[in-house]
C-alpha cells in the first residue's frame, strides 16, 4: 500500500485479482451538488457500477489520508461537511501534510487512480479552457493531467461553461485522444451537441478497450477522453443553457470570483436560473457515464487477462 493512502479492502482485493475497478471523484459530492442529492447520486453511481460487474472506488482525502474507496458513512460526511477543500494536483501535498479533508477534482482523482492501478475513471464533465482565457490564462489542471496520466476518463464532454473549442485545441496539442461514444460530435455536458467534432467515434466498449490498450502498450502515455453524451430525454435546451451561462458569467465577473471557485459558482447559478432542471440533467448524465465506465472497465480487464 502506498504511503498516505488507504485502499478499501474490496478495492484492493479486486486490484490484486485483476478484476475491473472504476474510480470516482468526490468534488461532485462536496462541491458539485446540494445535499441530499449529492449523497444519493454517489450511492446510486456505485450501485450502477457494481450491477455491471465492476467495483466502484470513490476517491477523497479524509484527515490527511488518501482514501481509495469510501464507505456509506464517509460519503454521507462528505455530502454534509463544510470544511472540505477542493483538491487538485497542486493542493495534494499540503492537504495531506496538514491532515485536512479534501474532495478530489478530475486531475487529482486521475493521479490517485493511477497510483492505485485503476485504469478507468467516471466523472460528470472534465475541466478545460475557460471563456476569456486568452486574457486570464484560466485553464484547468485537468487538461495537463490528461496529457500525462494513464487513466481513461468517461465524461459527458466538458462543462458548457467553458470554451469548448479552445479546450479541444488544447487537448489536441498535447496528443490526448477525444473519443465520441456513439457520437461524432463532442457533447457539451447538459446538451448532446456543441458544434465541435471528436477525433474518433466508437460504437461500443469492446472496440474502445482495444484502442486504449494499444495506446498504452505502445508507450503513448497520457489519458483518453471518452465523450459520452447525456441521454436525449434528459438533455436541456441549448438556448436556455447558453443564456443561463452568460448571466452566471456576468455575475461571477461582477463579484470577482476567480480560480477554482468559478466552476461550482457557475453550476450553482445555472441550477438556480434553470429552476433545478440542470441538476436533474447533471445527475442523469453521471449515471449514464457510470454505465459506460463500468462496461469499459470490464472489457479492459478481459484484454489484460489475455
Amino acid at each position: 500500500m502506498k504511503k498516505n493512502m488507504d485502499i478499501k479492502e474490496e478495492v484492493m482485493k479486486a486490484l490484486e485479482e485483476g478484476k475491473p475497478v472504476v474510480a470516482l471523484e468526490s468534488t461532485i459530492i462536496s462541491h458539485g451538488m446540494p445535499y441530499p442529492q449529492n449523497v444519493k447520486t454517489a450511492m446510486e453511481v456505485e450501485k450502477i457500477i457494481r450491477d455491471r460487474g465492476a467495483i466502484p472506488a470513490t476517491i477523497a482525502i479524509l484527515e490527511g489520508r488518501i482514501k481509495v474507496g469510501l464507505n456509506e458513512e464517509e460519503i454521507e460526511y462528505l455530502g454534509k461537511a463544510k470544511n472540505v477543500h477542493k483538491v487538485s494536483r497542486r493542493d495534494l501535498p499540503f492537504i495531506l501534510s496538514k491532515g485536512l479533508n479534501g474532495a478530489t477534482t478530475v486531475a487529482s482523482t486521475m493521479i490517485i487512480a493511477n497510483l492505485a492501478g485503476i485504469k478507468v475513471f467516471v466523472t460528470g464533465g472534465i475541466g478545460g479552457v475557460h471563456r476569456g482565457a486568452e486574457k486570464t490564462f484560466d485553464i484547468s489542471a485537468d487538461l495537463q493531467e490528461l496529457a500525462h496520466t494513464n487513466v481513461t476518463v468517461v465524461c459527458a464532454g466538458a462543462k458548457s461553461i467553458l470554451d469548448l473549442g479552445l479546450t479541444l485545441e488544447y487537448l489536441e496539442t498535447f496528443g490526448v485522444p477525444v473519443v465520441g461514444f456513439k457520437t461524432h460530435e463532442f457533447p457539451a455536458f447538459f446538451t448532446r451537441k456543441s458544434g465541435f467534432s471528436v477525433d474518433y467515434q466508437v460504437e461500443g466498449e469492446e472496440e474502445l478497450a482495444k484502442a486504449i490498450k494499444i495506446k498504452w502498450d505502445l508507450g503513448l502515455d497520457g489519458g483518453i477522453v471518452v465523450a459520452n453524451p447525456i441521454p436525449k430525454e434528459y438533455e436541456m435546451d441549448i438556448n436556455i443553457i447558453d443564456q443561463a451561462i452568460k448571466d452566471a458569467l456576468k455575475e461571477a465577473d461582477t463579484k470577482g470570483i476567480t480560480g477554482k471557485e468559478v466552476t461550482p459558482f457557475l453550476l450553482d447559478k445555472v441550477k438556480n436560473i434553470t429552476e433545478g432542471r440542470s441538476l436533474k440533467s447533471n445527475i442523469e448524465l453521471v449515471y449514464n457515464n457510470a454505465l459506460v465506465g463500468a462496461n469499459l472497465a470490464v472489457e479492459l480487464e478481459k484484454l489484460y487477462r489475455l
